[in-house]
């Protein structure tokens, strides 16, 4: 039980990711048929966003393409990556790259690609704290944490509150990209829980 109880703390440990904190490297297949290793993106500013079609909260942003004008707006500056870390059988989960593809075409999303987390354990998704769909996180050029938490400041599933919310993620990504410190760097995310 003991065992138990510390594995289980362990895996939830790395909720403490401050801004500063390296980002936990990762190597997922992707909804291109690529790998995508966060070692190889050194040098660029990346964006992490947990993502699961059957929530309410994230079809707040999908359902009138908040989200995706967000990453076609920040899309040319940064390396946007929609996590999936549904696991087998619990809800949004993506079982292979060509599940991963359609979901993106039928998203039309402006992300690089899904990064299936789910069907390797959810590991990336544990490791860096992902708490809720969307929960965003943004890695600056040398690697580390500047940005963890939510997308907005209303935590609600209703679209109609966007225009009325403080775009926290929005203004992060703005401050990283002109090399200014960011606001509000850690905050606590809202949504469905990542079905792990």
């Amino acid at each position: 039980m003991i065992k138990f109880l510390l594995a289980f703390i362990l895996s939830f440990s790395t909720y403490a990711l401050a801004p500063g904190d390296k980002a936990p490297n990762f190597e997922l297949k992707g909804s291109d048929g690529k790998t995508w290793k966060l070692s190889e993106l050194k040098g660029k500013t990346v964006v992490l966003e947990w993502y699961n079609d059957g929530c309410p909260y994230v079809r707040k942003h999908y359902d009138p393409n908040n989200m995706q004008n967000l990453q076609k707006k920040f899309g040319s500056n940064v390396v946007w990556l929609t996590v999936n870390s549904s696991a087998p059988g619990k809800q949004g989960h993506l079982a292979n790259t060509e599940e991963a593809k359609q979901k993106y075409a039928e998203e039309k999303m402006a992300s690089n690609a899904i990064l299936l987390d789910g069907t390797v354990g959810s590991k990336v998704g544990r490791e860096y704290g992902a708490k809720t769909t969307p929960h965003m996180y943004i890695i600056d050029k040398n690697g580390l944490i500047a940005y963890n938490g939510a997308i907005d400041s209303i935590k609600s599933a209703d679209s109609g509150d966007i225009k009325k919310a403080d775009p926290l993620f929005a203004n992060a990504v703005a401050s990283v990209l002109d090399g200014k410190k960011v606001s509000k760097a850690k905050n606590a995310p809202y949504g469905c829980s990542v079905k792990y």
